[in-house]
């Protein structure tokens, strides 16, 4: 994204002004929360009951959560399909009922016979489009209910499998015998723990995954998250920076901040992208650097933009 980026407002900042908090804050998830928790404490800690995060980490998961605050949480679906990385470890030779180490133990195996080279070789068969079934303790839907719901209960189903992009599955031998160090890069929807228990069984045995730690979402990572009970918020624009903004002149923006749909060169796009590139969705700052909407292709009329969403003005604190 390119243009100006306008600093933001500090929560005290906003406060004195009359404004909501507002933006979004890159949290370091500590284990033993929910996702659902760290959004409800957060309301607390930020004074505001706009809070959303933008996906789901384990509970026994540590590491990047995204949320939005104030009108930045309609942004969070632009940002739900947003690459993932994480880090890890597979423990050989037991496999459990979650697929990670929050399971009972389901069935062990001798695997002391497998070497580091042939682990290395067996996590390279994972790297590229591969399918998927999601485990039982997922958050998907299967006849309108959630799996975790039905695991807990202690249902099973079938589950269709689902195509998912993993760019980097890295295995090192860790200090403890049968344990590996992962390093993953992946598509959003890929669920680490399913690679480690296919891992194990594309070995001849079993393995489950422990020490989950999502180290990136997109761009952002560990680096500027902060812990739950202090948050910093980035401002608005910041939360769409990985997708490709365009900066319009004041005639433009106050075609924009009317929801006008437009010419894709108003907005200095390719009016003919090639296939697959160009296909938005594009965030539309304004010349101050606010960003004002984000607009997407007119689906049936080549050559023209709508808007998917426009931003409103600031809203005051009493409208929380």
């Amino acid at each position: 994204m390119t243009g100006p980026v306008p600093e933001g407002r500090s929560l005290e900042g906003r406060a004195s002004e009359g404004l909501a908090p507002e933006g979004l804050a890159v949290i370091d998830k500590e284990a033993g929360w929910t996702s659902h928790d760290v959004v409800a404490r957060s309301r607390g800690v930020l004074g505001t009951r706009k809070v959303g995060h933008s996906g789901t980490l384990d509970p026994d998961a540590t590491g990047v959560l995204v949320l939005g605050v104030g009108r930045v949480t309609r942004l969070l679906r632009f940002l739900t399909a947003l690459g993932k990385e994480y880090t890890g470890q597979v423990v050989m030779g037991a496999a459990t009922s979650t697929l990670d180490s929050s399971g009972d133990v389901t069935a062990t195996y001798d695997m002391a016979g497998v070497t580091p080279a042939e682990v290395v070789d067996a996590a390279a068969r994972f790297v590229g489009d591969i399918e998927q079934i999601p485990p039982m303790v997922s958050a998907v839907k299967v006849g309108g209910r959630r799996l975790h719901e039905i695991a807990r209960e202690g249902g099973e189903v079938e589950r269709a499998l689902r195509p998912v992009t993993v760019h980097r599955f890295d295995v090192t031998p860790a200090d403890e015998p049968g344990v590996y160090d992962v390093v993953v890069a992946c598509s959003s929807g890929t669920y680490v723990r399913t690679l480690a228990a296919d891992l194990g069984e594309a070995l001849g045995g079993g393995a489950h995954l422990r020490n989950l730690r999502r180290t990136a979402i997109g761009s952002f990572t560990l680096a500027e998250a902060h812990p739950l009970e202090s948050p910093v918020l980035l401002p608005m624009v910041e939360a769409l920076r990985d997708l490709p903004g365009v900066v319009v002149d004041e005639a433009t923006a106050l075609d924009v901040s009317h929801g006008k749909p437009l010419a894709a060169e108003a907005l200095g796009l390719d009016p003919d992208p090639a296939p697959g590139s160009g296909s938005g969705p594009w965030p539309v700052i304004g010349p101050d650097g606010r960003l004002l909407a984000v607009y997407e292709p007119h689906g049936d009329r080549p050559g023209r933009v709508k808007p998917a969403m426009v931003l409103a003005p600031d809203s005051p604190t009493a409208g929380r």
